[in-house]
């Protein structure tokens, strides 16, 4: 007669035909059972015979993808506590319990499902976009469609919001080709926010790493992430996944009890009896620990075979290239990921950064990884709101921060620019708030980075003065034109394409609300600039990517670059601490086309000189000063208002 046999690999629950095979590590814990649970809760055990290097596993016949399980282990007093599967691809409902938890407690939790990874993809592919034709659009799932009166109100917040037909609509007009998600893995709230009534709302606080969030589902949250996908790749867009593998949400010392701290005490790098904190979230996962760099692997080639994500950004990925407490190059994440083969042409991008020693590791990422870049933020911010002394590191971001991103590398070491980022102001509240307003947190407003480098242009927040208002849409149009025509990935808000507010709260973590639900109605400023918008998206896809391309990798050295004062002659030394008006003018090879900048950070118009050297007919690409995106042909000389920036081509 033919057994069954059960196995220690994959780990996880892996069902077939005749039934599932349940596997799970578990070095620190001897006394361990298998739960499995009926549509009541009421649940049945079943021993784990199965061992094989700290492994614990069986198989079970009749067992059904839709399965609800859990491990039961028993602590030294006896108490019972249910803990969820690391390797769980889904959960039955969104996580959630009454502070603070208990071992009682764990059983009222969310129940891990056996799932079948089956589905049709319709003979859809990964866009397999460059890095040089990228622009990131950072958007939360629930946020970007719970308020959009156009979209069905079953889907509003959900998966299946994303790819409704209106919001393919606003991708296509607002030629969007890479979302950029934030936290999709199941995600359960810190023990503060549930005593406030409150949730992680962006998702940084992870449960399990495998298993998309319940509260973005109408029912079944694999099938309809999977079919959101599939119909965003059929549109020719990209899907980043922003994940979080430095910590978990069990937290501290203090911190409840879901998996990992019970089952491999190990996972999380130890000072003495305190686990290090190298994020301020109270743990620290350790990838140089075997067992948790293949939880991390695993996962990362889940999301990409069996969703087809196309890429990753890691939060506080300092972190996972820690050996220990030291930072490095050669950590065994980096090494694990450029060796897969399953992980080979998937995008990774770093926030290179986190707290513990030695944390900014801005530009030493290895090669092949992309970096968000805070400098290009804090410099643009600050140019533009007229702050003397930054002229010539704004003109070194402008050109892709080579003093950090060899242009050698380029586009596999291009840096990801932005202006703002999901924690900060948004870019409308950049320029209508000068201080942060955070006091709906619960916090009394000490959370929420205090270096904003906003400015308010006489009001504090929302005004109706035509003055106020004019110079605010300038001064957007300044930001987003230096960070499209910058070199380097961009990174926008989607919220920033409705020009959102949130009221000047610069850390909405916690706010699943109006204030982070993006807010579709309609002004004719609002309209003018997502319509001014998707056009420099457009320009930018024409113009500014053939100079990407060109200033990319071998052919860098073959180009044109002039920096001139406003009279056309070339930049002295002295000049980059004098001057405030400036022009940047590239050229492709001896001979190819060209882009001019002509940059006014004063008060006062500046009347450029142009380059004629080859009788140059120039045409305005980008207009800051008046929003408008073409013009005509001009030449000679181009009186620029102030503080304001146009871009123009000529075509060789």
């Amino acid at each position: 007669m033919n057994k069954q046999p059960s196995s220690p690999y994959p780990l996880g629950a892996t069902p077939d035909e005749g039934g599932c095979n349940f596997s799970i590590y578990a070095p620190d814990i001897d006394n361990i059972e298998l739960a499995l649970f009926d549509c009541d809760d009421n649940f049945t055990t079943f021993p784990l015979p199965g061992r094989y290097a700290d492994i614990r596993f069986t198989y079970l016949k009749g067992i059904k993808p839709g399965q609800k399980y859990g491990y039961i282990v028993v602590d030294g007093d006896g108490n019972e506590t249910l803990l969820s599967d690391p390797y769980a691809k889904a959960l039955d409902r969104p996580l959630h319990y009454i502070a603070p938890f208990s071992a009682e407690k764990s059983f009222s939790m969310a129940k891990c499902l056996v799932i079948n990874d089956d589905f049709d993809w319709q003979d859809t592919t990964h866009p397999r976009i460059e890095r040089e034709d990228m622009v990131l659009f950072e958007t939360h799932v629930k946020g970007l469609t719970k308020l959009n009166d156009e979209v069905n109100v079953e889907q509003r917040g959900k998966y299946l919001g994303l790819v409704c037909d209106e919001m393919i609509r606003f991708y296509k007009e607002q030629n969007i080709t890479s979302l950029q998600l934030l936290p999709i893995a199941a995600c359960m709230h810190e023990p503060h926010l549930l005593d406030m009534d409150k949730v992680n709302y962006w998702g940084y606080n992870p449960y399990l790493f495998m298993a998309p969030d319940p509260r973005y589902a109408t029912s079944d949250a694999v099938t309809e992430l999977k079919t959101a996908i599939r119909e965003l790749h059929k549109h020719g867009i990209e899907v980043i996944l922003d994940v979080v593998y430095n910590h978990t949400a069990e937290g501290g010392e203090s911190g409840p009890v879901f998996n990992l701290k019970a089952l491999d005490n190990k996972t999380y790098l130890r000072h003495g009896d305190y686990f290090a904190n190298f994020t301020g979230c109270g743990n620290t996962v350790d990838l140089s620990h075997q067992p948790a760099l293949n939880l991390v692997m695993d996962t990362l080639r889940y999301w990409v075979t069996e969703f087809k994500v196309d890429g990753f950004r890691f939060d506080l990925a300092a972190t996972l290239g820690r050996n220990g407490e030291h930072f490095s190059q050669e950590a065994a994440f980096f090494k694990a990921v450029a060796q897969d083969p399953t992980l080979k042409q998937t995008k990774l991008i770093a926030e290179p950064w986190d707290i513990g020693p030695n944390g900014y590791q801005v530009g030493n990422f290895p090669f092949g990884w992309n970096e968000c870049n805070d400098r290009l933020r804090d410099i643009t911010r600050s140019f533009w709101r007229g702050d003397h002394g930054y002229l010539k590191e704004f003109a070194t971001r402008l050109m892709g921060s080579r003093d950090l991103y060899s242009a050698a590398n380029w586009p596999y070491k291009l840096t990801v620019n932005y202006i703002t980022y999901h924690d900060g102001f948004t870019m409308q509240d950049l320029v209508s708030y000068r201080h942060k307003h955070n006091e709906k947190n619960g916090e009394n407003n000490r959370d929420g980075h205090g270096d904003n480098r906003s400015e308010n242009y006489g009001v504090e927040g929302e005004t109706d003065i035509p003055a106020i208002l004019s110079i605010r849409e300038k001064q957007k149009r300044n930001l987003m034109a230096s960070l499209l025509f910058a070199f380097g990935i961009p990174h926008i808000l989607t919220a920033d394409v409705l020009s959102h507010t949130q009221k000047g709260n610069n850390n909405a973590y916690c706010q699943d609300n109006e204030i982070s639900w993006l807010d579709w109605q309609p002004s004719e400023a609002k309209q003018d600039f997502k319509q001014w918008l998707a056009e420099m998206l457009k320009a930018r896809a024409t113009y500014m990517t053939p100079f990407i391309r060109a200033f990319s990798g071998d052919t860098r050295n073959n180009n044109r670059i002039f920096w001139s004062r406003v009279d056309g002659q070339l930049m002295e030394h002295d000049d980059w601490n004098s001057l405030s008006s400036v022009a940047l003018h590239l050229g492709i090879g001896k001979e190819g086309d060209e882009l001019l900048y002509l940059i006014n950070q004063t008060k006062a118009p500046a009347r450029f000189k142009l380059p004629n050297d080859r009788k140059q007919v120039w045409t305005t690409i980008c207009d800051t000063a008046t929003g408008l995106s073409q013009a005509d042909h001009v030449e000679d000389e181009l009186l620029q208002p102030p503080q304001s920036m146009a871009i123009l081509y000529y075509k060789a």
